[in-house]
């Protein structure tokens, strides 16, 4: 499923302009995107938290240079879904 599916739907079902829906969407990534810069979680009860990782540095090999190279220590994104998520997520899957 895309954002456009998303935005299809949810305007579907609200009877809320598409235009509208997308800005929501996308206003909302964006604040996800924001507060995971800032280091902070973004916690949504029963649907789950987007957290961010600090990845230790580590060495790897370039194989086409056969040479070492240092991977700095990074952040990444991480999102954990909720007990409930899962719940849902693993009873429809498990009937197909």
């Amino acid at each position: 499923m895309t954002k456009a599916d998303i935005v299809n739907k949810i305007s579907k079902e609200t009877d809320i302009e598409k235009i509208k829906v997308t800005k929501t969407i996308e206003t909302f990534m964006d604040l996800v995107q924001s507060t995971l810069k800032n280091g902070e979680n973004v916690y949504l009860r029963g649907f789950g938290t987007f957290e961010i990782k600090k990845r230790a540095e580590k060495k790897a090999r370039n194989i086409s240079k056969n040479t070492t190279v240092i991977v700095p220590a990074h952040y990444i994104p991480f999102f954990r879904p909720s007990k409930t998520f899962l719940d849902k997520v693993k009873n429809n899957t498990s009937n197909k």
